[in-house]
């Protein structure tokens, strides 16, 4: 049995399993959470949503207005995650070759049957764990999950180096394809501007935003580039975008938008953070 271990328990978030639950729990209800804790409801059927991925001091609240709109699905089957890979290690389009992945929450299997139908179904997706071994944009979500979801589903992260528009459009096709018929959450790991002033970074960010909103892959790859927005996971976010409309999604939403001047108080150099949802 091949288990990847948590490479960022104890730095992004509690290696400590009763820290990270009332950590999770009060990212639900503190000042930039929902207020609420799972299950919740949503005016509309979600099929998908933008999720930060900071440590979760800074963007765990941000990010759990996202899991409480998913929570509204009750019971699933699948959470495929999408996330940038950080670090350039591995295949450019990866999915893992392990059978679980382990949290201080306890161990998720990995739907390997999904992973090797996707890269069966795209050359460019590779079964690869060098990928994932280090990267912690998919790994801060998994813990969220367990807690709004319970153990009852398997995973399927999807980690991407290749961020470029006809990758993450080829990658959401083939997701919105595979995952069509089952009981699933879809979710695009990503952070938005980095380490610029808390004004400059939202009205570049709501640009981008707009573009999400708007289903507008193109839009946001040409925002984007015009304003050098430095959009860690711009490749995930469009390849969800894409799957999600694919799968009948029609709407979008923006849960949350802030930053990590929101949370320090220091707004002269931020980390914007925003949760979307796609539905119908």
């Amino acid at each position: 049995m091949r288990v990847r271990r948590p490479a960022v328990a104890g730095q992004f978030y509690p290696s400590d399993r009763s820290q990270l639950e009332t950590e999770i729990r009060e990212a639900f209800l503190g000042p930039t959470g929902p207020g609420k804790l799972p299950p919740g409801t949503f005016d509309g059927e979600i099929i998908a949503t933008v999720n930060p991925h900071a440590g979760y001091e800074y963007s765990g609240g941000f990010a759990a207005n996202s899991f409480y709109a998913l929570s509204s699905k009750k019971r699933i089957d699948l959470a495929v995650v999408v996330g940038p890979n950080h670090y350039g290690l591995g295949s450019g389009v990866a999915v893992p070759q392990s059978d679980e992945w382990e949290t201080p929450l306890g161990k998720v299997g990995i739907d390997l049957q999904a992973a090797k139908r996707l890269m069966v179904e795209s050359h460019l997706v590779d079964m690869d764990d060098a990928a994932h071994w280090k990267e912690h944009s998919i790994e801060v979500q998994v813990p969220f999950l367990q807690f709004t979801f319970g153990s009852g589903f398997k995973l399927l992260p999807i980690s991407m180096a290749m961020q470029d528009m006809p990758t993450a459009v080829e990658v959401g096709d083939h997701v919105a394809g595979m995952i069509k018929d089952r009981n699933f959450v879809l979710i695009a790991s990503s952070d938005f501007t980095h380490y610029e002033p808390g004004p400059v970074a939202s009205e570049k960010d709501h640009e981008a935003l707009e573009e999400i909103l708007s289903f507008d892959v193109a839009g946001l790859y040409r925002v984007i580039e015009k304003h050098d927005i430095t959009m860690c996971g711009y490749g995930p976010v469009a390849a969800v975008m894409t799957a999600a409309k694919q799968l009948g999604a029609d709407k979008a939403k923006l849960l949350r938008y802030g930053s990590s001047g929101d949370v320090t108080g220091d707004y002269s150099s931020v980390v914007g953070y925003g949760s979307v949802a796609f539905y119908k």
